[in-house]
């Protein structure tokens, strides 16, 4: 893909962080009680580096709570001066901008339905030309990493360089978590934009607060520089997301129950164990390349004899038992069989172009 993406300061903007950057709050700023002891719950627990809170809330349906408006403007300013907690609230266009910096928010982000929207971020890129403010970008509602790249070009093209990327999930018709996590996804952001700060937003993929610590977990295990996680000081009367929001109380507990693993360790014993495993990996992936090239030379000649007897590509019989035999080997070698079914089918992709290609000649 090839994305040049200039970032600076990093995370440097919050601070000497000795500890992955925490951002939590309310989904919804709904009173300015209810803003400011979160609030100061959060700030007593030394644990979180900024405040997060809804300003407008983009919703499915209309009337559904969709956010206080400007109203919460002056408790978000009662945050930064008597708490002590920058503060961040999403923007969906060039008017959001406009309020957010008239009124000192510190951060900015981009939620997933804007980020969808190349038109969308355009308008918000162009209304932050000239600001010198820290924006972060929520991955699109879909899975398609150009978009996320796209948004993070777009910004930079309007001059900001203060970048961090969130994490959320993508919408499925997979219930298992409310966002499916696709976890190959942020990781190929990664290696796409490696000075680009990714955090998780555990609330959102979870969908209620008994995962959300199995995904905050999950994503210091793949080497995340922060989260950011809904805290409420009485989550089950929020007016939005309730289910997925923590207490500050329980919120402390999750982050002193998280485990921060290290890129390496300087074991002497560990890298020797770990260079040996990593170089038996790479005989078996050259081993299972060749094997690859072997088995797509053999779809090229049975592609040829189809064609010469005039037999169609696809064969729904002989692939159903491809399929079939080879989640059975899968399941008995104590393997993913869904791995194993996903793989099985990127192949067959691959068998039925090179014989399209044969057809084609």
């Amino acid at each position: 893909m090839n994305a040049q993406v200039r970032v600076t300061d990093a995370l440097e903007w919050l601070g000497d962080l000795d500890q992955p950057l925490i951002i939590s709050g309310p989904c919804s700023a709904e009173s300015e009680e209810q803003v400011l002891t979160t609030a100061q719950k959060l700030k007593d627990s030394g644990k979180v580096h900024a405040y997060r809170a809804g300003v407008w809330k983009p919703r499915t349906r209309p009337n559904s709570f969709e956010g206080i408006g400007e109203k919460a403007f002056p408790w978000l300013k009662r945050v930064k001066q008597e708490v002590g907690l920058p503060v961040t609230i999403e923007v969906a266009n060039a008017k959001h901008v406009e309020l957010a910096l008239e009124n000192d928010i510190d951060i900015l982000w981009i939620g997933a339905r804007t980020t969808v929207n190349p038109f969308s971020v355009q308008e918000i890129a162009d209304a932050l030309k000239g600001v010198d403010v820290p924006v972060m970008i929520k991955n699109p509602i879909n899975p398609d990493l150009a978009l996320w790249i796209g948004a993070f070009e777009r910004l930079n093209q309007a001059g900001i360089e203060k970048l961090v990327a969130i994490h959320r999930g993508f919408s499925s018709v997979n219930k298992e978590f409310r966002n499916a996590p696709n976890w190959e996804i942020p990781i190929e952001l990664k290696t796409e934009l490696p000075n680009v700060p990714l955090i998780c937003d555990p609330s959102h993929i979870a969908g209620i607060r008994n995962k959300v610590a199995l995904i905050a977990q999950k994503s210091m295990d793949l080497n995340f520089d922060g989260l950011m996680i809904e805290s409420h000081i009485n989550p089950d009367v929020a007016l939005s997301d309730s289910q997925q929001q923590l207490s500050p109380d329980v919120l402390v507990e999750l982050l002193n129950e998280l485990k921060v693993r290290n890129q390496t360790s300087s074991c002497s014993e560990f890298q020797l164990n770990l260079e040996k495993l990593r170089s038996e990996i790479d005989v078996l992936d050259s081993e299972m390349i060749k094997i690859l090239a072997h088995r797509f030379q053999l779809s090229e000649k049975i592609g040829d004899f189809k064609k010469d007897n005039n037999v169609s590509i696809f064969q729904l019989e002989r692939w159903k038992q491809i399929l079939q035999s080879r989640v059975d080997q899968a399941t008995k070698q104590d393997i993913s069989p869904a791995f194993v079914e996903s793989m099985i089918k990127l192949i067959h992709d691959e068998s039925i172009k090179i014989q399209t290609q044969i057809f084609q000649k």
